[in-house]
């Protein structure tokens, strides 16, 4: 990498070196997720504090939780993820605490 290790603004490869990951991990994030960056013609740039802000603004809790509710779990409130039950299918009690209807 060229340029100083601690430079303000950064390209992509700085950047995902910050991070610690991939130039093509870092890439598929950039293009999913709220990373805070600017394009300026062709390249993207990077402010080093705001990744660090970003990065430390995150919670894997909302990471899993999204991933559950894909996955067939609902989340009826930010603090219970209870499993859905598919239509027509036999209600199994064993080890799952019910909610009447």
């Amino acid at each position: 990498m060229s340029g100083s290790p601690d430079r303000e603004i950064m390209t992509i490869e700085e950047a995902a070196e910050l991070l610690g990951v991939s130039v093509k991990t870092f890439n598929k994030v950039l293009h999913t997720e709220s990373i805070p960056a600017r394009k300026i013609g062709r390249e993207w740039k990077f402010s080093r504090r705001a990744l660090i802000d970003w990065i430390g603004a995150g919670r894997s809790d909302e990471f899993y939780r999204e991933a559950r509710t894909k996955n067939g779990y609902r989340s009826d409130d930010d603090s219970t993820l209870k499993p859905q039950k598919p239509r027509g299918a036999e209600r199994r009690t064993s080890g799952w605490q019910l909610e009447l209807d």
